[in-house]
């Protein structure tokens, strides 16, 4: 007969097998939900899209970043089966659609098309209520594009150097348009202050197209947009194109000098688009979508029309999406500072 020991031992035997049955269990169990998880995140990816996805573009229509995405949304219709449908939302110099999309669910039926504002704003306005960085998943850098300074055909000054000339003589009394502070287009106005010498007053629209069209109606003398929007404009002789921010000269404005050839140092600005989702995207939808956009962005249609509307098509990984945004955080932090432009 076993003694007390023998019973105690048994009974400590029996109940490490019987932990070690339940442990298995619950692991099994755990395992087994992680699958059945990531086969469901994959089965979704792999429908994703089954409804029209949301393009937020956070100016009015008629914009670089408009253009872009308009561009990009056809072909990934294509591809996708589809309609990527375009949500214009301005105000608050793009913070107001930025910020529906950072409160968006991350299901990949909400997107932006973003540009350098995205990196600029949090450093002009007193209220930003997004983290540029934290809030978004980056998919990729789509282009970028050269900055213009425009004005209307017959506005007296021709080029960049009677442009500046003016400026000099008449300081405080001509004014130059933008899509509102913070915008790519107000910044670079500053800076060709800065370079130039002279004081223009920044006059700030709720987008740059609605600037553009007030300097063909004669009702401020100049702007500095990015090329695809005025693309358009500037061949149909309704604008002027005075100088651009490239190094070289740009392909769609080949007979317009830079701002370095026209005596203006320092000027060598672009202004760059991507695209983003909500912070916490799923691994396997953003891989879908980052390769698709990959797709749309190769194919010889979409480059064409690209390459017409002056933009550089300049793709990327997520990751390296995101290091150039913390590098753009950091670039602009310091120009702004530079330019002692204050919060607003």
């Amino acid at each position: 007969m076993a003694n007390g020991n023998d019973a105690d031992r048994a009974q400590g035997d029996l109940g490490v097998k019987t932990h070690r049955m339940l442990s298995g269990s619950c692991l099994q169990k755990v395992t087994f939900a992680l699958c059945l998880l990531t086969y469901a995140l994959g089965a979704g990816a792999q429908a994703y899209p089954v409804r029209p996805v949301r393009v937020v573009i956070p100016y009015a229509p008629g914009g670089s970043s408009d253009t872009t995405a308009r561009v990009l949304g056809e072909k990934l219709r294509e591809l996708l089966g589809q309609q990527f449908v375009i949500d214009n939302r301005p105000g608050a110099s793009g913070s107001i659609g930025r910020d529906l999309v950072a409160k968006a669910t991350p299901d990949g039926y909400t997107l932006l098309v973003g540009d350098s504002p995205h990196t600029i704003n949090v450093h002009v306005l007193k209220h930003v209520p997004y983290d540029p960085i934290r809030d978004f998943t980056p998919i990729t850098l789509l282009a970028t594009a050269p900055q213009v300074l425009i004005v209307n055909p017959a506005f007296s000054a021709k080029t960049a150097k009677e442009f500046v000339a003016l400026a000099r003589a008449q300081p405080g009394k001509l004014n130059y348009g933008s899509g509102g502070s913070g915008s790519v287009t107000h910044m670079t106005g500053e800076l060709f202050k800065l370079a130039a010498g002279v004081n223009i007053v920044h006059v700030p629209y709720k987008s740059i197209a609605l600037a553009n069209a007030d300097v063909i109606a004669g009702q401020i003398q100049a702007a500095f947009p990015t090329a695809p929007g005025i693309v358009g404009h500037v061949r149909a002789g309704r604008l002027r194109a005075l100088a651009v921010s490239t190094l070289k000269r740009a392909r769609a404005f080949p007979d317009v000098p830079t701002f370095e050839e026209s005596g203006v140092p320092g000027m060598t600005v672009s202004n760059w688009f991507g695209v983003f989702a909500p912070a916490g995207l799923p691994k396997p939808i953003l891989a879908k979508l980052h390769k698709t956009i990959m797709d749309a962005m190769q194919a010889p249609d979409v480059r064409a029309r690209f390459s017409k509307l002056s933009l550089d098509i300049s793709t990327t990984t997520p990751e390296q999406f995101g290091a150039h945004l913390r590098s753009e955080l950091a670039r602009w932090g310091k120009v702004v500072k530079a330019a002692g432009i204050r919060a607003e």
